[in-house]
């Protein structure tokens, strides 16, 4: 860890892994989700967290899932409704359940499609998040098929020489089996930030750095607080991949954005863009079985190749390394696992209100 990071948690307290875990799946079962679905939802988050994705772990545990559901917003129970069929596709209905749940359903419908035909891809419709989008792609990579995930998201994005927030973050992620201790997992958002990244500076009173979100009027904005209240009402915009206009290739982040949108929502029958309220958003799961193709050791040693040799190019100068995808997140695993989860004080604030409101008993995190 750089000094630079390691001032990121100097104010954190450290978590244990299981503890966390099993911490927030008695949030969930306290709030009426079911004892399954509630582990589920839970290893997700904690799958963020273990990643270092900390925008998506415990910090989403308030916010997202446990106060939309104590407003009536988010049902705890999920309803998983297959409403048409075929041998190698689904379309599901959350009906405004736990995005978490029917998400890892839906993936496993997927792989399951695979196994029998080569590919399979379920799409989604009246769900809520669903977490990290990696997390599904890993589900398909970890048993030797490529995992496709992405979805849609409040309007947060402005299209390219637009000043409106029009389209969701929409992550779109691909998860490759490789012969290295990680798979490929590639997890992006389309905008250059996504919102979490927003609320992580607000909670750190940082400033965002200009030429990632603009206001109604065009001009780059960096309030953090100020952006989350404009974005509700539509008076900021995060920007896509590539920044402003077409000359370094926003329109390229814009149309990605738009793909993830249209597969989201368009076979699935889910709301898009200004009419996505946070729980109607729409996903889609693609699994793809290698050995339809080609031998899986084989495919996983040439992937390894790709990727080794990408490390080993010619860098640039006073650049140590070169990463590909999933090997940062693995070495955050690796640097975490004895540590556990960075919880800092605004997180621990509302970790304290919900032990308090639920009346748990057992958890005691010395903070």
């Amino acid at each position: 860890m750089s000094s630079k990071e390691a001032a990121l948690y100097e104010d954190c307290a450290w978590v244990d892994f299981d503890l966390m875990e099993r911490f927030m799946a008695d949030v969930f079962k306290a709030v009426g989700v079911p004892e399954e679905d509630a582990k589920a939802c839970a290893e997700v988050l904690i799958t963020a967290d273990k990643r270092g994705i900390d925008s998506h772990g415990i910090s989403r545990l308030k916010p997202i899932y446990y106060d939309r559901i104590r407003n009536g917003m988010q049902k705890p129970v999920t309803k998983f409704e297959i409403v048409k069929e075929s041998p190698t596709t689904a379309v599901v209905d959350c009906h405004t359940g736990m995005g978490m749940v029917v998400s890892k359903k839906s993936m496993q419908l997927a792989i399951e499609k695979a196994k029998g035909y080569g590919m399979g891809m379920v799409a989604v419709r009246n769900s809520t998040h669903y977490g990290i989008a990696g997390y599904y792609a890993m589900m398909a990579a970890d048993l030797g098929m490529i995992g496709i995930s992405g979805t849609s998201a409040r309007p947060a994005v402005a299209p390219t020489f637009g000043a409106e927030n029009m389209l969701g973050t929409n992550p779109l992620s691909f998860g490759m089996p490789t012969d290295e201790d990680f798979p490929f997992v590639l997890d992006c958002a389309t905008p250059i930030i996504q919102r979490g990244t927003v609320e992580i500076a607000a909670r750190a009173s940082k400033r965002v750095p200009k030429g990632l979100v603009v206001g109604s009027d065009g001009n780059s904005m960096t309030n953090p607080d100020e952006i989350l209240e404009e974005m509700l009402k539509g008076n900021a915009s995060l920007l896509p991949l590539g920044g402003i206009g077409e000359g370094t290739g926003g329109h390229k982040g814009y149309g990605y954005c738009t793909v993830v949108e249209i597969l989201s929502a368009a076979l699935s029958g889910a709301a898009f863009l200004k009419n996505i309220t946070g729980v109607n958003v729409g996903h889609f799961f693609i699994a793809i079985d290698v050995s339809a193709f080609t031998v899986l050791e084989d495919f996983k040693k040439r992937a390894g190749d790709i990727l080794r040799d990408l490390r080993a190019a010619k860098k640039m100068p006073n650049q140590e390394r070169i990463y590909t995808a999933g090997e940062k997140e693995y070495l955050a695993w690796l640097e975490r696992k004895d540590k556990g989860v960075p919880v800092n004080k605004s997180i621990q604030k509302e970790m304290l209100q919900i032990i308090k409101e639920l009346n748990l008993k057992g958890y005691d995190f010395g903070f």
